[in-house]
């Protein structure tokens, strides 16, 4: 069973949203064009890797982008597979082209024929990520549960070259079409050889307890004040900002359209770059006069009034 799904990770649906809300003339647009392409090819990769271990679900119990703090760090799994005899992290990297494994420099780099880039080593990564599960474990009264690793790569066109030990990586290493069968083939290998079997739905609810969403702060990293993003609602048809509000709903003053919940994304877009939003705030921010009907609006979105500090936040 997939106990956690996998859904759009939180900083790239905050740059989606930031970004056609910044002037061409931000300073750093440039940089926050690349990271949203960058994150949202990773993205690609983890759901085509989800595609074939969605296969073990029948028999194991599999979580969907982990993320734990663990001794005060925050470390974050692509898929954590529960099992009969084990559990599986399983990392997803989306290289195109060719790339190169270094097992002896601990390097990897990719080649698209004309230029070579480095990258973090992979194994190295997801080593890490077992230490921070292992330590998990240990502090949940779990400390005999044996934990594998693979490096799953999303693309089949890929090419992969070793220098150093090709049978070590091929243990580890491989395309996304590979990754069930290595894993049934360890857990045959660990049945045969005697292993205690697991509660793997027990271990499944455990972590999905103590499981976190992934967050970073896009705006102050890439120095984005409130004030830089471009007001307003945002027509679904055109998509221009600026739809003015009307009798039940909102009318674009552009094309014509009109839309009874318009408003929704941009109160989304909103609580995704902050953390609450007054009624002064959301009157601007939405382009109303009334307070009454900024009220109402919050209110039937679905957000919780916090009387002490008179603002309105996401419900929990």
């Amino acid at each position: 069973m997939i106990l956690r799904k996998r859904k759009k990770p939180r900083p790239l649906a905050k740059l989606d949203a930031i970004i056609p809300r910044l002037s061409p003339a931000f300073p750093r647009l440039a940089d926050i064009k690349k990271d949203a392409a960058q994150r949202q090819r990773g993205y690609i990769g983890e759901k085509k890797v989800d595609y074939y271990l969605d296969n073990l679900a029948s028999k194991h119990t599999i979580l969907q982008d982990v993320c734990l703090r663990v001794n005060g760090k925050t470390t974050q799994m692509d898929t954590v597979i529960s099992a009969n005899y084990a559990t599986y992290i399983v990392d997803a990297k989306h290289y195109m082209d060719k790339i190169i494994f270094n097992t002896n420099l601990k390097q990897l780099t990719r080649s698209d024929g004309k230029i070579e880039s480095g990258f973090e080593y992979p194994i190295t990564q997801v080593e890490n990520q077992k230490f921070h599960l292992q330590n998990y474990f240990f502090q949940h009264n779990m400390p005999n549960i044996p934990i594998y690793y693979f490096v799953a790569i999303a693309d089949p066109s890929t090419i992969m070259e070793v220098v150093g030990d090709e049978q070590e990586l091929a243990k580890i290493v491989a395309h996304a079409a590979r990754i069930p069968s290595m894993i049934l083939a360890k857990e045959d290998e660990l049945s045969n050889a005697g292993a205690n079997k697991l509660q793997h739905w027990n271990i499944g609810k455990q972590i999905l307890r103590d499981c976190i969403e992934y967050d970073r702060d896009i705006m102050r990293e890439y120095g984005i004040m409130l004030d830089d993003l471009s007001p307003g609602v945002r027509c679904l048809k055109c998509k221009m900002l600026g739809m003015g509000r009307v009798y039940g709903g909102w009318r674009c003053r552009k094309c014509g359209g009109f839309s009874s919940n318009a408003h929704l994304e941009a109160l989304k877009i909103y609580l995704l770059c902050m953390p609450y939003i007054t009624n002064s705030e959301c009157m601007r921010w939405l382009g109303i006069n009334g307070k009454n009907t900024a009220t109402r609006l919050m209110r039937d979105s679905g957000l919780q009034f916090d009387p002490r500090h008179r603002r309105w936040i996401v419900k929990n």
